[in-house]
């Protein structure tokens, strides 16, 4: 890509991103409502939310809390740029990793027992989901010839054709990077659980708006990643990216929270059998 398609694209997804994702959070709660038998809120919702979020006073147990509230921002918001300016996939999944690190230490910064133990719950998470989506990259790396979004891209054939496990295997991490059940573990955005929601229970006013709409973004670069498994046909990359996120809607109604012992080793088996499993098929019939 030259400069200016760059400095385009990353232009767009710093404003479309934030709209898409905050729409995509609310058709989540409308179809979880329809599913319940609800009517739901309407799909700009979410949007709302965090407009009165940002109204609000901004109250925190320590002022460093919000310091790195600002740096999981920043580095989430530096992560799409980087993907969706055809970047490398390798440094936008170590930049993802670092936001999330930072939201964690700022919820050990709160000194709350209920952020703390979600925040210890949020670094269970990251282990459990990390080694999957490392071997997605890796695998789009042993078909593709490189780790840049930009060449990902121009793969004359539909990537999944090579990586059927590796695509299941992330898809089924997306409901840790969701925040899903049954791997809702660290957060959830369920109804009966606002009350104490883990990770985000000290922050509050513009420090929790900022939170969420870090998560819009990374909702966004997420599903990038699904998209890149069909990026040769792109109808079938958007009807694919629609088709996953339904799905985990659905799977987020149906099944119960698990223990943190065997969503860790769910994650772990499917990276095994799923990620290596297919990168040494590819390994070694390239």
């Amino acid at each position: 890509m030259s400069l200016l398609e760059t400095l385009a694209a990353v232009g767009i997804y710093l404003v479309a991103a934030p709209l898409v994702g905050g729409l995509l959070a609310g058709v989540d709660r409308k179809v979880s409502a329809r599913l319940q038998g609800r009517w739901g809120p309407p799909v700009v919702q979410p949007l709302y939310d965090v407009i009165k979020l940002w109204r609000k006073e901004n109250i925190v147990v320590r002022r460093s809390q919000s310091f790195y509230v600002y740096f999981f921002f920043l580095f989430t918001v530096f992560t799409g740029g980087l993907f969706y300016s055809g970047g490398d996939l390798l440094l936008t999944i170590f930049a993802l990793t670092l936001a999330g690190i930072f939201l964690v230490l700022g919820a050990y910064k709160a000194s709350s027992p209920y952020s703390f133990l979600g925040a210890e719950r949020e670094l269970i998470q990251m282990m459990a989901y990390e080694p999957m989506v490392l071997l997605t990259a890796i695998g789009m790396y042993l078909v593709t010839g490189s780790f840049f979004v930009g060449d990902i891209v121009r793969y004359r054939h539909l990537l999944v054709l090579s990586t059927p496990g590796l695509f299941l295997g992330f898809v089924f991490i997306l409901l840790f990077k969701m925040r899903k059940s049954p791997f809702d573990l660290a957060a959830s955005h369920a109804a009966h659980q606002e009350i104490v929601r883990g990770v985000t229970t000290e922050f509050s006013g513009r420090t929790l708006a900022l939170i969420e709409i870090a998560h819009w973004y990374e909702t966004v670069v997420v599903f990038g990643v699904v998209a890149l498994f069909f990026a040769a046909v792109p109808w079938a990359a958007v009807v694919a990216t629609a088709a996953v996120y339904l799905a985990v809607i659905l799977v987020d109604n149906v099944f119960a929270r698990v223990k943190w012992p065997l969503a860790l080793a769910s994650a772990w088996i499917v990276a095994a059998t799923l990620g290596v499993g297919n990168i040494l098929v590819v390994f070694f019939l390239r």
